[in-house]
């Protein structure tokens, strides 16, 4: 199933964990929504500016499987509204700063974080896309005694 010109249900909802633990990780009517409005307002964008295809790391992640790996309590991925890219190893000159830049400087989003990496490239790249409202908040994910904190990245 398309969620959008470029982009597949399939590749939202990939996950390893889940397939290895047998959790569902199908998205609701409501978070299926929520994706296609992502799509259409920041994975398709990506897609047509850069011209390659846009690797997704994390995309849709269930109640069960966000616990079971650990992420955020409000992780905007439990409700459709988020995706991590990855272009490492993509084959493209395409590197994550390059997304980065690109969303901040063209699109509307509700988070964008440099996620972990260096100064020169982050490790991915999460955008998130709210039906609602979007803050356009900047954000970087670093570690600090062990665990992750985001500090303002403007």
């Amino acid at each position: 199933m398309k969620i959008s010109k470029y982009l597949s249900l399939a590749e939202v909802t990939r996950s390893d964990t889940a397939k290895r633990k047998g959790i569902s990780n199908m998205p609701t009517a409501e978070h299926l929504e929520n994706f296609k409005a992502l799509a259409d307002n920041v994975f398709e964008k990506i897609r047509e500016h850069f011209g390659v295809p846009i690797l997704i790391s994390s995309g849709y992640r269930s109640r069960e499987l966000n616990y079971v790996i650990g992420g955020s309590l409000t992780s905007q991925h439990c409700i459709g509204e988020a995706i991590d890219i990855d272009m490492d190893g993509s084959g493209s000159d395409v590197t994550n700063a390059d997304v980065y830049n690109f969303i901040k400087d063209n699109l509307t989003y509700d988070q964008l974080i440099w996620e972990f990496g260096t100064d020169d490239n982050p490790d991915w790249v999460h955008v998130s896309y709210s039906r609602n409202k979007n803050r356009k908040q900047q954000l970087k994910a670093v570690k600090k005694n062990g665990k992750t904190s985001y500090i303002n990245f403007n």
